[in-house]
């Protein structure tokens, strides 16, 4: 059977019949909220120490129908144990235990006081040096896991989950709203699909970084895969170029970030084998995505109806115009909000 770990008295009968706390323990179970895609809890326990606590959903939390295996825990559970021996210490939160067949994991909690950043981006704080630490997070990543290659193909190989919450939800599905966009988001899934040249998050983004100490700690790696690394840089770009279409009074301070963003992260890969044609993928991948998280299955909410609507104008005008550099593109893509 398997229990609902927002069920406060479920997950503390689990964790008591599994001897992971105390008999007689009782922590303190908050809900979290702003996943679609897993039940997320926080737990405190007497003697101080905090977890978060993660149930993968079958069907996740989006108005259209839209579903993925939840064994798919087992991935982030992998990157969890992988990414702290590539990355600063502090930046990925400590595995605490994973429970595969009731779709579970435990990591440590972020210590208090923290705070979300896309959070803080949306109140229009931008810190251009956090912005080079995304930047330099990403590049590290992408650098050193290319080191680990024959290692890491095999254990990251799995890309069902990448495609049935990344590629179906944002191209595919994409691609049936915007039939004139087909040929090109069609494409782009199946080029990004034949690539395997390091680890890629698959969900890199502002959301799931959290500022503890002026330190990002980055979370959520369900999608974590072997493959494209320009998918993570479009997929990042899109968030930063999104705010600074939603957020005209913080616009060119947005726009800067998401080139200095670039900078930072390219410094690091650019003597990479896999780095040739990278800016020109990158490229590709920002334009999809931006389209995506217009008209996509996960729209992005804090983008109202009109927004939506002019950033997939935009989108599409990118798709058409195909620029042959992030500069370009972020130039276009102004203007394209702008009208």
């Amino acid at each position: 059977m398997i229990i609902n770990i927002e069920s406060s008295d479920q997950l503390l009968d689990y964790l008591r019949a599994t001897k992971r706390i105390g008999s007689q323990e009782k922590p303190v179970v908050q809900p979290l909220k702003g996943g679609i895609s897993n039940k997320t809890v926080r737990l405190v326990r007497q003697q101080g120490s905090a977890w978060v606590v993660k149930q993968a959903l079958a069907k996740l939390r989006v108005k259209s129908d839209w579903f993925s295996d939840p064994s798919r825990i087992r991935i982030e559970a992998d990157a969890l144990r992988f990414l702290p021996s590539i990355v600063p210490p502090g930046t990925i939160t400590p595995l605490v235990f994973e429970d595969p067949e009731q779709n579970i994991l435990a990591m440590e909690a972020v210590p208090e006081p923290h705070e979300n950043w896309k959070e803080r981006l949306l109140s229009g704080k931008v810190d251009l040096p956090l912005i080079q630490e995304f930047g330099r997070l990403l590049g590290l990543i992408h650098q050193r896991a290319h080191l680990r290659s024959n290692e890491l193909r095999t254990k990251f190989s799995d890309r069902t989950f990448f495609r049935t919450l990344r590629l179906e939800p944002y191209y595919e599905y994409s691609a049936t709203v915007m039939p004139s966009a087909k040929p090109f988001l069609t494409a782009l899934a199946a080029d990004t699909l034949n690539r395997q040249e390091t680890f890629v998050h698959g969900d890199f983004s502002p959301k799931n970084i959290l500022i503890y100490q002026h330190k990002p700690i980055l979370l959520d790696h369900e999608v974590a895969h072997f493959g494209d690394p320009a998918f993570d840089l479009g997929f990042s770009l899109t968030h930063l170029l999104s705010k600074a279409h939603h957020l005209p009074s913080n616009r060119l301070v947005l726009i800067d970030a998401a080139l200095r963003y670039w900078d930072t992260y390219f410094e690091l890969v650019r003597e990479s084998p896999w780095s040739t044609g990278l800016q020109h993928r990158a490229v590709k991948h920002t334009s999809g995505c931006l389209l995506a998280r217009a008209v996509g299955r996960s729209p992005l909410e804090y983008l109202n109806e009109s927004e939506r609507a002019r950033q997939a104008r935009a989108a599409l005008n990118l798709i058409e115009a195909s620029p042959a550099s992030l500069s370009e593109l972020v130039e276009i893509f102004v203007r394209g909000i702008a009208s």
